[in-house]
């Protein structure tokens, strides 16, 4: 967490949580929900502004973390601001090498990897050391090199079940 964040808690320490106005889709692209797009319908089917901006996405990826519930937030200054996943917290970008394919979350944090997971669409998703996430559709190529050399094994699991399996929210309101 940036350390200017970490001041601006300690200044203002009761500010409410914010929900409803940030998202991540599943190719690991950030989306500002205003009240106009999150009347106009749920996350993911209106996405809303995606976020192109290099140092607000930078500084958004370096304050990204979860709560104790499994409810993924951005932390901005004093306020959290609780994010809306279109699949998981974490979507993986794979770099090929010859020990086996190298994670990398869409925030550039990177992760070793622990199993692999198939759903009913043929979405692979990967457990790791930093949580679970779903490999960028960019990558398959490399995901099916490690598959064929029997580097990763993926068990069956259907998407609804990731959540409660892999202990996150996607859809995390206010308590």
């Amino acid at each position: 967490m940036d350390p200017i964040v970490k001041a601006a808690l300690k200044k203002w320490p009761n500010v409410p949580h914010c929900y409803g106005w940030l998202a991540l889709d599943a190719r690991g692209d950030w989306y500002m929900r205003d009240e106009r797009i999150q009347a106009a319908g749920p996350f993911p089917q209106v996405k809303g502004s995606r976020i192109v901006h290099e140092k607000l996405r930078e500084f958004i990826e370096r304050n990204y973390e979860a709560d104790e519930q499994g409810c993924w937030f951005f932390q901005n200054g004093p306020q959290r601001v609780y994010l809306q996943l279109e699949a998981t917290p974490w979507v993986w970008r794979l770099a090929a090498t010859p020990a086996g394919p190298q994670l990398r979350s869409h925030t550039g944090r990177p992760a070793q990897f622990r199993s692999a997971w198939l759903d009913e669409l043929g979405r692979l998703y990967l457990d790791s050391d930093i949580g679970p996430g779903l490999v960028h559709s960019l990558d398959m190529e490399t995901a099916a090199d490690a598959v064929e050399q029997g580097l990763w094994t993926p068990q069956d699991i259907h998407a609804a079940e990731l959540p409660a399996r892999f202990g996150f929210q996607r859809q995390p309101e206010a308590q």
